[in-house]
């Protein structure tokens, strides 16, 4: 259990991080428009840091790592978690500097891709660990 109250407080170290780089990043820039960085640290605080307290006490309460493929699981998730926060911030950056890339909406979806598949197979964990 203390493994995911590290990966929790991992999460929320980097979400506040987050929030510090937005505010500062787009004060620095005079930016006062929209961007995906106003986002990431709420994105990183919820599916990171709440999200593993939950995997916690799921773990607490039901054995959940005791199923077979849940260290895959646990692997795929934060692979793909960092990936996906990774591209937010790259695209609130591009935002911010008025910039583009054509390819990115591709790259970023890979990245939405794993996290969604990981949150489907998370529900399917939890349902196993129930029916033991």
């Amino acid at each position: 259990m203390q493994k995911y109250f590290k990966i929790s407080t991992f999460y929320l170290i980097l979400g506040l991080a987050l929030g510090v780089f937005y505010r500062e990043y787009t004060k620095i820039n005079n930016f006062t428009g929209i961007t995906t960085l106003s986002t990431t640290h709420t994105h990183v605080l919820m599916l990171g840091f709440i999200f593993f307290i939950i995997v916690l006490l799921l773990e607490k309460n039901f054995n959940i790592s005791s199923i077979k493929s849940f260290k895959s699981w646990l692997i795929t998730y934060n692979i793909g978690f960092i990936y996906f926060i990774a591209t937010l911030v790259f695209r609130g950056i591009l935002q911010v500097n008025n910039s583009d890339f054509a390819m990115f909406n591709h790259i970023s979806g890979l990245g939405h891709t794993i996290l969604g598949v990981s949150l489907c197979w998370f529900s399917v964990i939890v349902n196993k660990a129930l029916k033991h």
